[in-house]
């Protein structure tokens, strides 16, 4: 199933074991080289230690009720999972992110992304325009596909832009084309018979 990252804020965990609510999430750990979600900063009164964290691979399910783990045992600390405290180092946040085409043209800011919610990773990004460019279109959806390099200052992507050396293959053939049942000037009835 495909959700919108920022759905996600806010929503409830439940626990399979008691079927209270524990907490709620409130910012994903983004790994930059992957695009994966890797875990997401948990608040609420129950828990341990603060900050907390819900590794994704503890998430059973994502459902109406929000998202389902097996018990409050499946909460970690900063320290308690290095790829975790790895991550949370680097301080990358996708969202504001600037996006950029090869050609270093300015495209937008990251403004949401989409993700699948079997392994937390993320499909697009959805990309807000400047002030200017929004008036005349709406955002852009980019493809994970489409992206190029991820860096400390933009998310890079294939350009869209046509070459000039190129010429597409159906104007070609449209020059080519003659239509046989047009003729350069118009016919008589005497002609055509």
């Amino acid at each position: 199933m495909l959700v919108l990252g920022s759905r996600l804020h806010d929503t409830p965990i439940m626990s399979l074991q008691t079927g209270t609510r524990l907490a709620t999430i409130s910012a994903p750990i983004v790994n930059p080289a992957n695009l994966k979600v890797m875990a997401y900063v948990v608040d609420g009164p129950l828990l341990n230690e603060h900050p907390s964290f819900l590794r994704t691979a503890d998430i059973r399910e994502l459902g109406a009720l929000g998202m389902i783990i097996d018990s409050a045992d499946e909460f970690v600390g900063e320290e308690d999972v290095i790829k975790l405290k790895e991550l949370r180092e680097l301080d990358f946040n996708l969202i504001g992110m600037t996006v950029i085409d090869e050609t270093k043209h300015k495209l937008g800011k990251v403004e949401d992304f989409t993700l699948e919610t079997k392994g937390f990773v993320i499909q697009q990004l959805t990309v807000r325009r400047g002030f200017l460019r929004s008036l005349s279109d709406t955002g852009l959806l980019i493809n994970r596909s489409q992206i190029i390099e991820i860096n400390d200052n933009a998310v890079i992507v294939k350009t869209t832009a046509k070459k000039a050396s190129v010429q597409p293959i159906m104007e070609t053939a449209r020059r080519e084309y003659v239509n046989p049942f047009r003729g350069t000037s118009p016919q008589t009835e005497q002609q055509r018979d």
